[in-house]
């Protein structure tokens, strides 16, 4: 295992329709870690998961983000080529695809990942086994990808597709939300079960509630497009109880949720 982060973000800015959300952003993730980034809406959650994935309507302006020493800012990769070099999205909404069944995706999407087709059998054995281990119905495979799936089913699969798809970073945005307290316990119980010395995941929430199963190695308040106050699993307790308004005001930011 090299010695580098696994993905070092340094001064990152970022435009969206020629406004700019994030404004100096910096961030490190070593191997075996799970950050959590947390703050209000507006304060660039989103914007940071999708321009660390290269979605072509997020422009980095300035920065780098560097994967595994590579910085793809420079280089300029794209999604795609993200996926293949090991970085994972599990989307806040996932979006349902009509047609294609959850099978046939999930075996298109390992292929291109690893450069070559999978073995059908082997890899339906491992995806009923995931499944069963998300409590996700073996019928589930034949349907069509998130197509009037509940929003606990949708997110279910989204760490079902990171078992499968074995990342080495994963961006986890708002994975929580719209789960009820059993499809909570669920989905972490899936997290923690895929955290292991060589991955980094960074997991992107409003609420402390998903931390009290998913405990994070560093905790990150964003806000303004940067990184305001970092700590521990008793930051995020406070926003508990201080809110947002709070532990801003002390970290000199500006308080206004949206």
């Amino acid at each position: 295992m090299s010695d580098a982060p696994l993905l070092q973000i340094e001064d990152l800015c970022v435009t969206v329709g020629g406004e700019q959300i994030l404004n100096g952003l910096s961030l490190t993730v070593n191997h075996g870690e799970l950050h959590a980034v947390m703050g209000p809406n507006g304060s660039g959650k989103s914007t940071l998961s999708n321009a660390l994935m290269g979605h072509p309507g997020y422009k980095v302006t300035s920065g780098a983000i560097r994967f595994k020493g590579a910085d793809l800012v420079e280089t300029g990769a794209s999604p795609d080529e993200r996926a293949r070099m090991g970085m994972f999205l599990g989307f806040q909404y996932p979006t349902a695809i009509p047609g294609v069944t959850l099978r046939n995706f999930m075996r298109t999407a390992a292929s291109a990942v690893r450069g070559e087709q999978v073995r059908v059998v082997r890899f339906r054995r491992q995806m009923l086994k995931a499944m069963e281990s998300l409590r996700i119905d073996p019928s589930f495979m034949n349907r069509y990808l998130n197509d009037g799936f509940s929003g606990g089913e949708k997110k279910r699969v989204e760490i079902l597709q990171m078992a499968m798809l074995e990342p080495r970073f994963a961006v986890l945005d708002e994975t929580d939300s719209g789960l009820d307290i059993d499809a909570l316990r669920v989905v972490s119980e899936g997290i923690n079960r895929l955290r292991n010395p060589e991955r980094g995941i960074l997991l992107i929430t409003h609420y402390q509630r998903i931390l009290n199963h998913v405990v994070p190695d560093q905790v990150h308040i964003l806000a303004e497009g940067r990184i305001v106050k970092s700590g521990d699993l008793d930051l995020a307790r406070r926003l508990e109880t201080e809110g947002y308004e709070g532990v801003l005001t002390e970290a000199g930011a500006a308080t206004e949720v949206r």
